[in-house]
């Protein structure tokens, strides 16, 4: 359950507080000692193929016995946003389809259910096509949080204008940059389900933005939801080939492929620097967490502690 990723700390007192809670859980990190030393911590929450599981999967069930569902990973969720009020929720797409109540209530009850949660940022995944554009277009109205897109040419569709390409967030001094990265839908979905929207390259979409929120932006922190997937054997595009091909981005937070991670896979870019991948199961099952400590200067990189968190 618990784990850390550290480069070069600046502080002692950290490197004695990681080695004396080395593989302890790291939800309390003293704010005393944050405070002493003029540091913040920004926590990252992310879900990824939620699929509808708004309860648990049935004890009765073969794999999944109890586990998984939005009602029992709300509380988790907040706790940890009542520890620290510089927390953010981002889930990397595939909320839609896997239950009855998808079938029955479309994305209107997800949505509002990943609303009351709390969610901050969302991308979008292949099965929020799965009721065509309007089945999208619908039920957005229903998320008090954006989707980011950035690859996804809409303005051919009912769904121009209605995700931005990028956003920023501001928590405790620090200004981070979202994107959003989704797969190639040929393939994946009916042609008539996304009829009009247009496909642009991942790598060079992240490119640009990146750089954007970076050098025009002047970010801290530059965060990517992908619904690319983590992995593949052949070709595609996935998450790890993205990573480093990048310059700027901090964080890859993934989904599509399911992939359970005890702890964020720690990637060199293409500068040579960290560049943390993650992805949190399906379901509900599992919260991303990540907490990145800066400098209120923002001299130094920040230290980085991270951990994937079961809901049960």
């Amino acid at each position: 359950m618990g784990g850390f990723i550290m480069q070069n700390s600046r502080r002692r007192f950290l490197k004695k507080f990681i080695a004396s809670t080395a593989g302890l859980s790291l939800f309390h990190i003293p704010e005393e000692l944050l405070a002493v030393e003029d540091l913040v911590r920004i926590s990252v929450l992310h879900t990824n193929d939620i699929h509808c599981h708004i309860e648990p999967f049935p004890r009765e069930h073969k794999y999944y016995k109890g586990r998984g569902g939005m009602a029992r990973l709300s509380g988790l969720v907040k706790r940890i946003k009542d520890e620290n009020p510089n927390t953010l929720l981002f889930d990397a797409g595939d909320m839609f389809q896997g239950t009855p109540y998808f079938n029955y209530y479309k994305g209107e009850l997800i949505l509002k259910v990943m609303s009351a949660i709390g969610y901050d940022a969302s991308t979008i995944g292949n099965h929020e096509f799965d009721n065509g554009i309007k089945g999208l277009l619908d039920p957005i109205y229903h998320a008090n949080f954006p989707f980011v897109c950035s690859n996804y040419d809409f303005s051919q569709t009912l769904l121009y204008s209605k995700f931005p390409d990028h956003i920023i967030f501001r928590k405790g001094g620090v200004k981070i940059g979202v994107y959003g990265l989704g797969i190639e839908l040929e393939g994946l979905v009916n042609p008539k389900n996304y009829e009009g929207t247009i496909y642009n390259d991942p790598v060079k979409t992240a490119l640009e933005k990146e750089s954007f929120l970076k050098n025009e932006k002047k970010c801290d922190l530059i965060i990517c939801l992908s619904h690319l997937g983590f992995s593949y054997k052949g070709n595609q595009i996935s998450d790890k080939a993205l990573a480093s091909k990048t310059h700027f981005t901090n964080l890859i937070i993934g989904g599509h492929t399911h992939t359970f991670l005890d702890k964020p896979v720690e990637l060199k870019n293409a500068d040579g620097k960290r560049i943390l991948v993650n992805q949190a199961g399906w379901g509900g099952m599992m919260l991303g967490k990540i907490d990145f400590i800066f400098d209120r200067n923002k001299k130094e990189e920040p230290v980085i502690f991270a951990q994937n968190v079961t809901s049960d």
